[in-house]
């Protein structure tokens, strides 16, 4: 279903994602992809030294999760802004909730613009990821 500017006021929510349980092997998949073999991310016994319990997830896995997750909902070619603000860290065993909804809309340059505000929470709560995405429609 393709979402229209008429489908969509300020508060409209996208349908939530739920991902996980997250587990360190996620993090080496997207490691050995990405390029950033950070041993944070996969090594307990660095991990530790570094003062953590164990390895964390990797930030920008979820960002793009999250990413995804709204150009799923209001469509990839509609994007013209999109940022993330890292709030707290995800755990191996973790399972993560992405959500959106509608900010504001607005016209701006002869265009229909939609702001939406991004979140990505986990079990316990806690905000792992804030987003902010502005799309045309």
């Amino acid at each position: 279903m393709t979402v229209t500017w008429n489908d969509l006021d300020v508060g409209t929510e996208g349908p939530a994602l739920e991902d996980g349980p997250l587990t360190v092997t996620d993090f080496v998949r997207y490691q050995g992809a990405s390029g950033d073999m950070n041993p944070i991310h996969h090594d307990t016994a660095f991990a530790q030294r570094a003062g953590y319990p164990g390895p964390f997830a990797v930030g920008m896995l979820q960002a793009g999760i999250l990413g995804s997750y709204v150009t799923e909902w209001l469509g990839p070619e509609n994007v013209r802004r999109f940022r993330v603000q890292f709030r707290e860290q995800a755990w191996p065993g973790d399972v993560l909730t992405y959500t959106g909804r509608v900010l504001a809309k607005r016209h701006e340059g002869g265009e229909r613009l939609v702001d939406v505000e991004l979140a990505c929470t986990r079990q316990t709560g806690g905000v792992h990821l804030k987003g902010w995405a502005t799309f045309v429609l």
